[in-house]
Parts: structure tokens; sequence; C-alpha cells
């Protein structure tokens, strides 16, 4: 045997080893004559780095220092999930199922691991890529530190795909967790907070070696790509279990929402019992073609919801009520509590929502009050501890003037919060709307954060987003911690988002209640901001989806002759403020006033393409059939009981090569 076959013969050792001892739980050999095997492949290598593998088991050792995370953009969107928290929430989630899918509908459960995020790339049966979950639309590149997690394959085995992505949740078991904190307490260091934290923090650190030597474990639950050859959920969670992945046994195929209800009640009763930290049951639609069918809103897919187990509570003291101001003006009460440990964390702040809410839980600073951890990042406060509430406490009387610029608040009718009006000069609500402006779903400007943002208005050199354009680098310079690489940086940046699409300049507006898919139905209607400053209120809800609400706003928007000024400044800038040329020459009006639904499985387009040929030629496309449809576009595997329906309502039913045949 040559020295390259014995290094192969080696590696392909240790990764078998390393296959028994960290997914089947099963080793053949001692730790020791693992350690000596490994050293022997390690000197070898050292000996012949022309024979060099960066998936060779040796680098899981770590050594890789990494100063910047490169931002990389997801092949496959990584979205977040709709939460439940009862079990009526459930039957309701199964009711709008059964509406759109024909036919059995079965259900894999999971359970919903806390810890961080990740999105794995693998081609050729080699992990090439590894990053976190970031926006769902693009994350930080992780992959050396990912590569020192030992439940992580570096190569597959079994008949894989050429490429594709699985995503898994990066945890740090509870057993470990304990031993690093023992360990930190013994040498006098501060213990971490929990393991989740802790998981999420060890993907950033500079120096993979320091990973390595964190017990971090991956487990995998989802698998994306093209022409994968899977067919459901459970069936893609046996083949990553083939392939080399761990992937949790607790997973179970049900054949109803009962059984869904009952695996969520053992799995609430008996979390404590499993080596890692569950916060609640992921229930997914099985079947591939029933998801397709199904499809996403703008947040979340509509084939899985996540049952999150019931809030820990805890009480602690209210020490004082402060008035926070958003960029819209918006103002957010926030208590000030005495510092207390909830659900792995220390707790300082909870949110009161609105005055309604004080006034409905009677909340008053000094208070004992008890406070949840549910759904929501910053905690909130439940109820009021009455039987220690001191003898001259005074009911809380909610700030009749903005805490920042003293100008008087209004609430506007119908609505439950109070609003700061100084729109232009409040400086919260000025460098928040520069902050949403520059956000990563907005313009995306690399080299400018939130904190540079709150310097330049606070040094005079910007008061709203069109000043950005105009900036220097000799004016940012001086700025603390601004060197002038990153002065050159931040202006580069600035520069840069000219480029970006008339649609995501829309939605960085600002402008209240244009999220990002009213901001892609605005603009693709409308086509420039010329025609939609124009718009009158009657106008805007005739676009699909634009209520009464958002047409006011964006009417209100555009009345403010300052709005308009910074527009036109936009403009002169460079920036996208109509829909391209090319991606014009894409659009038609064809389908425009026609409602489309989309069923089967198609041969010549997927069910995707589909959906955007419908829109970019001026159609809409609606998951489920009802009198408004026009046409339902029929492939293979169409629901019986969907065609059915179609034709009881006299619905033209399109094969999939009629529907193309009306585009040309």
């Amino acid at each position: 045997m040559n020295t390259q076959q014995k290094i192969q013969s080696l590696r392909d050792e240790l990764r078998q080893h390393n296959y028994n001892y960290y997914i089947l739980d099963n080793p053949t050999i001692s730790d020791y004559e693992f350690d000596i095997k490994l050293k022997e492949l390690q000197a070898l290598e050292e000996q012949h780095p022309e024979l060099f593998d960066a998936n060779s088991p040796t680098q899981r050792v770590g050594g890789t220092i990494t100063k910047n995370f490169n931002t990389i953009a997801h092949d496959f969107r990584m979205y977040s999930l709709d939460n439940s928290y009862s079990k009526e929430d459930l039957l309701d989630w199964e009711t709008r199922i059964k509406k759109i899918v024909d036919g059995e509908v079965k259900y894999t459960c999971e359970l919903k691991y806390d810890g961080a995020s990740m999105n794995l790339t693998y081609e050729d049966g080699k992990l090439v890529r590894a990053v976190t979950r970031g926006d769902g639309v693009q994350g930080d590149e992780v992959t050396a530190n990912v590569k020192t997690i030992k439940t992580v394959p570096l190569q597959l085995k079994g008949d894989f795909p050429k490429r594709f992505d699985i995503r898994g949740e990066i945890i740090l078991p509870i057993k470990g967790f304990l031993k690093m904190n023992e360990d930190r307490m013994a040498n006098d260091e501060e213990p971490y907070r929990n393991p989740r934290n802790t998981a999420s923090g060890s993907l950033k650190l500079q120096d993979s070696t320091e990973v390595a030597k964190r017990p971090l474990e991956c487990l995998l639950y989802s698998i994306k790509g093209n022409n994968l050859n899977i067919s459901s959920q459970i069936e893609g969670l046996e083949k990553a279990r083939a392939w080399g992945f761990k992937v949790p046994n607790e997973a179970k195929l049900v054949n109803s929402i009962d059984e869904v209800l009952e695996y969520v009640e053992y799995w609430d009763e008996h979390r404590h019992n499993l080596p890692y930290e569950i916060d609640g049951v992921v229930v997914k639609v099985n079947s591939f073609y029933q998801q397709d069918e199904l499809g996403f809103t703008a947040k979340a897919p509509r084939w899985a919801m996540a049952y999150k187990f019931k809030a820990e509570q805890v009480s602690t003291k209210l020490n004082e009520i402060k008035y926070q101001v958003g960029r819209t003006g918006a103002i957010t009460p926030v208590a000030n509590l005495e510092p207390v440990q909830l659900a792995g964390t220390i707790v300082k702040r909870a949110s009161l929502h609105n005055a309604d809410q004080i006034e409905k839980l009677d909340i008053r600073e000094r208070d004992e009050v008890f406070v949840e951890k549910g759904g929501e990042i910053i905690p909130k406060i439940i109820a009021v501890d009455l039987t220690k509430r001191p003898e001259n406490s005074q009911p809380t009387t909610y700030i009749t003037t903005c805490p920042e610029c003293e100008t008087e608040l209004i609430r506007p009718e119908g609505e439950a919060k109070h609003y700061c009006p100084n729109y232009n000069t409040c400086p919260p609500q000025v460098i928040g709307r520069i902050q949403h402006y520059i956000s990563r779903k907005a313009m995306d400007i690399e080299g400018l954060g939130g904190e540079t943002v709150a310097l330049l208005v606070k040094e005079g050199l910007i008061a709203n987003y069109a000043d950005l354009y105009e900036l220097t680098v000799e004016q940012v310079i001086p700025l603390e911690r601004m060197a002038e690489k990153s002065a050159k940086n931040l202006v580069n940046g600035i520069e840069t988002s000219k480029q970006i699409p008339f649609e995501r300049v829309l939605f960085a507006l600002g402008i209240r209640y244009v999220g990002e898919t009213v901001a892609k139905k605005l603009a693709k209607y409308y086509k420039s901001i010329d025609a939609l400053m124009f718009a009158s209120a009657i106008d805007l809800v005739t676009v699909d989806e634009i209520g009464e609400r958002i047409a006011e706003s964006v009417v209100e928007f555009f009345s403010s002759e300052e709005n308009k000024t910074i527009v036109e400044r936009l403009k002169s800038s460079g920036v996208q403020l109509e829909i391209s040329a090319d991606k014009l020459a894409n659009q038609t009006e064809k389908l425009k006033g026609q409602t489309f639904v989309v069923s089967g499985v198609f041969e010549s387009v997927s069910r995707n393409e589909l959906k955007k040929l419908i829109e970019d030629n001026g159609g809409k496309v609606s998951s489920s059939i009802s009198s408004k449809t026009s046409y339902v576009i029929a492939g293979d595997k169409m629901g019986p009981s969907k065609r059915a329906k179609a034709e009881n309502l006299n619905i033209v039913i399109l094969s999939e090569q009629a529907f193309l045949g009306l585009l040309k």
C-alpha cells in the first residue's frame, strides 16, 4: 500500500468510527485507539501537503481563523414558522389545509430544537458551505467552525444527490453545557446563561480551534434542492439518516390531527428527559406534493406549524415604566424590572404594549408582577400580584408628550397606540427611518450600521436618508471609531445601493403599513415612484390586496412636501425609483383581471415558475377555487374534489400546455 492509499484508508476508517460514535452511538474502538489513528493520519498529511483534503477527519480539530464572516445568499429561502399555542390553533390550521388540498393528509411530527438554525450545502457528497439562517434570505458563512462539529458529516455515504442543501439546528446538549459551566466557574469565570445562546455564539468565534472544544451537535430536519427524488418529509429524514446525518429518532409520521395532539401532549410531559432543550413541536404536512399545493405566505410555509409549549412565568418587581419612540412615532411603554431568570436568560425589561394594556391590568411602578416569555422576543407582563402592592401605590398616568422631543402625543381613532406627530425632527424617528432604509431587507448598505447612523445624525451630517448620498469620505473619517478604510467602505456601500431594485427601495422608504410584500405589489402595479406619488386612495384600493388603511398611509406619505423633496433627491442621486427596462420587458398585462389556481404536478415548468408567469403577465394566483377563479391550471395528480369543484362552478380547466399557449 503506497502513502496515498494509506492516507485514504485511514480517512475512510476514521470517518466510519466517527459515524459509529456520534451518529449511531455505538463505538467499535476505544477513544485511545481512535486518537492514535488520528495522529498517524495527521503526521502523514503533514509530510505530504500535496494530498491535502479539506474534508479529512483531521480538519475537525480546527485551526482556521475567520476575522470576517461573509454574507451569503441562500439558494432556497429559510422561512420562519407560524406558531400555535393550543389545540384549537392546530385544528384551525388543519381546516385551512383541507380547503386547499384534496384527499388524506398525513403529518410528520418533529421536536422543535432550541438552538441556532443552519444551512449546509453538499456537492458530490462533500460539505462545501455552512451558512447561518440570518434573515432567511441570506446569512453568515461559518463553514470552518461547523466543520469542527462531529455530527456534521464532511463526506456522505450511500446514494446522495449531486448537490443539495440540508437544514438543521446547532444545539448544545444539556450535559455538555453544564460541564462547560463547571469548568468556567472552577476558573472563576462567569457561567454561560443558556445552551441556545452559547451554541449560537460559538458559531461566530473567530478561532475554529475554540469551537472544536465545545460539545456542539447538529440535528438535521429538512432537505432542499432540485431533482432530489424524494416525495415526503419522512422519506427525506430517512434518506438523510442513511447518508450519515444525525436525524433524531423522535420524528414520527402520523395519520391525523388527533395523533398530532397525542404526540404534542407526550412530549410536553416528557421533554425534560431529553439530552437537549426543546420548546415545542413542529408539525409538517408529510407529502411534498401537498406541500407544493399549499405553498407559502410572505413569511411562512402554509404546510408547517410550530406548536409552542406553555411559556414559563416568573414574578419580579417593576421598578420603573419608560416610554420608547419608534421610527413611525409609535410610543411603546416598557417596564424596567428587577433582573430575574426566565427561560434561560436574565430578563430586565418587559413590553407593556400600550395605554389600554396598562389600564386593563392596572400596572403600576413598584408592583410585583408576573412575567411571561412566550412567542415574543421581549417578555410581557401578564398579571399583577395585588397581595404585594404597596399601600401608597398610585395608578399609572400615561404620558401626554413625547419623551424625546416633548411634542404633544396623538392617538388616532380606532388605534391602541399613541404617536408623536413630530415626523421631521423627533430624533428616534429620524434615526429609526434611516436605520430601516439601510437595513438588510431594504437597501442593505454594506459598511453602515445602526450605531453609525445614530452618530451621523447626532453630528449633523445627515437628517434623512437622501443625505446619505451626499456623504464624503472626508466628512466621515473624523467620526468615532472610523478609519480611512471603513470610511471608504461606507461611502462605497452607499454608492452600491443605487443598484437596489425599485420594490426594495419602496420598502426602504418606510411608508407605514408598506412591508416587503405590499411594496412588491405596488411596484409591480405602478412601475415607477412618479406614478405611485400621483395615485389617489381610490386608485390604490383597486390594487390586489391593498386596503383602505394602506392606501391612506401611502397618500399621506406623498402629500408631505418634505417627503416629495427627499424622493426627488433620491432620484437625482441615481437610486432606482422605477422598474428596470429588463424587468419590464418580461412583464405584460395579458392576464390582467384574471385569477388562477395552480394544481397538480407539471412537466415543462415547475409550479413556482407557473405562478411567476401568471404574475409577470398581470394575473393573480389564488390557493383555493371559488366563484372568483377565472382558470384552473391542472397538472398530473390534480385532486378529484378540486376538479369537481371547478366543474360545478363552470370554471375553465387548462392543461399546462394550453396555459402556456395563452401567453404566446
